[in-house]
């Protein structure tokens, strides 16, 4: 699929032509927060937004019963590696906060 750049409500996000409202939203959430500047505190309280958190159990649970479209199941995918990212760069961020 491709992937293009495109402008939204003033910020610039990733965008794949299938990926649904909410993940063009995740994604956009995770952007923000990193352009808006971290700090150690701030990586390690990060948190999704509840519409992202909602979306993804869904994902997960449709998963388990009924299963994934291709296109659901690279969206779910796509957010499992982000989670990763973010767990690895929360345990360094406590790392630096408790030194």
């Amino acid at each position: 699929m491709k992937h293009h750049v495109t402008q939204r409500k003033g910020s610039t996000i990733l965008k794949r032509s299938a990926y649904n409202d909410t993940m063009i939203r995740a994604y956009d959430e995770l952007v923000e927060f990193i352009a808006g500047g971290t700090t150690p505190d701030s990586v390690a309280r990060f948190e999704p937004s509840q519409p992202t958190k909602d979306y993804v159990a869904d994902l997960i649970h449709k998963e388990k019963t009924v299963g994934l479209t291709p296109d659901e199941a690279s969206e779910l995918d796509l957010f499992m590696k982000l989670e990763h990212l973010m767990r690895l760069a929360k345990a360094r961020a406590r790392m630096l906060c408790s030194q």
